[in-house]
């Protein structure tokens, strides 16, 4: 199930404001140039941001992702209308014979089990034509990047008001790094969204990527986090 900030109708509308700095999906829009892709498959989509500025340029993209908030957001963005979007677990992505799919943000590291990843890259296989392209980002865990994630933030959106965010850890048992969200509104409600990432290893994700069918072509330093987080290019093996 996704976590409460994609799903939970009251919280999916504040991704966009709490995370407004999206200059990391620059690199995958300069990525799909770089690989000539014209049908693109973005895996775990959210709230559209990636799959509008793509079909911008041209290209064929298909949304998927299983939180119906998110994808309500996505739909009612301006450019959204000739997106493909569809509501599926990424374990069963359609077969639309795409020749670039993408995990941005946090998405690879939302399968936190070995069988799980496993059917996710196996998925994302059986949705590329061979010889085509997955590329996906994942954080390194030697910078522990969650111990800088506690805090609390506030946005003040229109029609609502200000909201606070205070995010706490819960559980930190490597490689598993759990967090709780708190949101709290001007009219008195509290809504909570608890979240699990799992922090794979450079040499554990090359492996599971080899069991999956897929050629590790490139590893790259993300360039909005660079030395915190990867950028991973890899080939559907034939």
């Amino acid at each position: 199930m996704p976590d409460a900030m994609f799903a939970h109708p009251r919280l999916a509308p504040l991704y966009d404001a709490f995370e407004p700095d999206r200059s990391d999906l620059d690199a995958y829009l300069e990525i799909a140039d770089e690989l000539g892709s014209a049908r693109v498959l973005d895996v775990g989509c959210g709230t559209g941001s990636l799959a509008i500025r793509l079909e911008e340029t041209g290209r064929t993209v298909v949304g998927t992702d299983p939180a119906e908030a998110s994808l309500a957001v996505a739909r009612a963005k301006d450019g959204s209308a000739r997106v493909v979007w569809v509501r599926c677990d990424a374990t069963i992505l359609p077969t639309i014979a795409a020749d670039l799919a993408v995990m941005t943000g946090n998405v690879a590291q939302l399968f936190t089990t070995d069988e799980e990843w496993t059917r996710v890259l196996l998925s994302v296989r059986a949705a590329l034509r061979p010889g085509t392209h997955l590329v996906f980002e994942s954080r390194k865990p030697a910078r522990r990047a969650w111990e800088r994630w506690p805090g609390t933030t506030s946005v003040d959106l229109p029609g609502i008001g200000l909201v606070e965010r205070h995010d706490e850890l819960t559980d930190v048992t490597p490689p598993l790094v759990s967090f709780r969200s708190t949101y709290r509104f001007p009219d008195g409600e509290e809504l909570l969204s608890d979240s699990t990432l799992r922090f794979r290893t450079e040499e554990e994700i090359a492996t599971s990527l080899a069991e999956a069918g897929f050629d590790l072509l490139e590893v790259r330093e993300a360039p909005d986090r660079p030395d915190e987080e990867h950028v991973y290019l890899t080939r559907r093996t034939d």
